[in-house]
């Protein structure tokens, strides 16, 4: 790839730091890219911001820097990262939902794009605690107008966290008292060692909720989610059922998960073994 030679280095890095600040992390194929640069530009521009203390390189990019088991970045940020991984989880994991059924979807940007792709799905019950994922059947009944077999949507009430959920007591209480088939579950971070966890104390307790309610508890989550650790555990691998994720998760983690549950790969094969 030619280099822009008519942005200078400290142009170029100005636009890059602009741009992780704006959507809370940028990946590294997005900015070459977007500035017309080799992938090895635009990785010597983020060790030399990273050198000046401005932003935080992680695995394939960088993010803000901030105290990262607290940091919650809003929707906005989230949603325009790995946004390929998450239409393809979301497709995977449509497949586990059969008509007729109770399921819970909490909040998060996966989730929301899984909601898309349960439109069509006939008579389902949905219990979710976002705002975002609710608006999603909402807006689909509104522009279609009353069908046969639309969903059902019980949106809790409750506090609004920066990524759109609803969480604190009302929102804990409203689930203790529902039960549900199956909860797809959006994750802030998951690893060995701590398990499902998020940067929000009022979110993990009402996650803690979620999973308690759910007869069988399935993960979407992209790549860039394991091995990273909020503030709050709220469940260990042990209660989740099956982690629906995308191909850009490592051979060794894959082995590491297949050892503790079902790991769906989206477009990938299902192994025999993974059924």
């Amino acid at each position: 790839m030619s280099e822009n030679q008519n942005l200078l280095a400290e142009q170029r890095r100005a636009l890059i730091l602009d741009e992780v600040r704006r959507r809370g992390g940028v990946r590294v194929n997005e900015l070459t890219r977007k500035l017309g640069v080799s992938d090895m530009t635009v990785r010597r521009d983020l060790d030399a911001l990273a050198r000046q203390g401005v932003l935080e390189k992680v695995h394939g990019g960088a993010v803000p820097v901030v105290e990262a088991s607290t940091h919650e970045p809003g929707f906005e940020a989230k949603s325009g990262l790995e946004l390929s991984a998450k239409e393809d989880i979301a497709r995977a994991a449509a497949e586990l939902v059969t008509p007729g059924g109770a399921i819970a979807l909490s909040g998060g940007t996966t989730t929301y794009a899984l909601a898309h792709q349960l439109l069509d799905v006939p008579d389902l019950t949905v219990v979710t605690n976002s705002v975002r994922v609710a608006d999603v059947f909402h807006a689909a009944q509104r522009s279609s107008g009353p069908r046969p077999g639309a969903a059902t949507v019980v949106l809790t009430g409750g506090v609004r966290t920066p990524s759109d959920s609803l969480v604190g007591p009302v929102a804990d209480q409203a689930i203790a008292t529902l039960h549900f088939d199956l909860l797809f579950l959006g994750v802030h971070g998951i690893s060995l060692e701590a398990g499902l966890s998020t940067p929000n104390l009022a979110e993990a307790e009402t996650n803690r909720r979620l999973v308690q309610s759910a007869r069988r508890v399935v993960v979407v989550a992209d790549h860039t989610k394991w091995g990273t650790v909020g503030l709050s555990s709220f469940a260990t691998l042990e209660q989740i059922d099956t982690l629906v994720t995308d191909s850009g998760l490592g051979a060794e983690e894959r082995e590491e998960i297949s050892e503790q549950l079902r790991l769906v790969v989206a477009g990938e094969p299902v192994r025999d073994t993974d059924i």
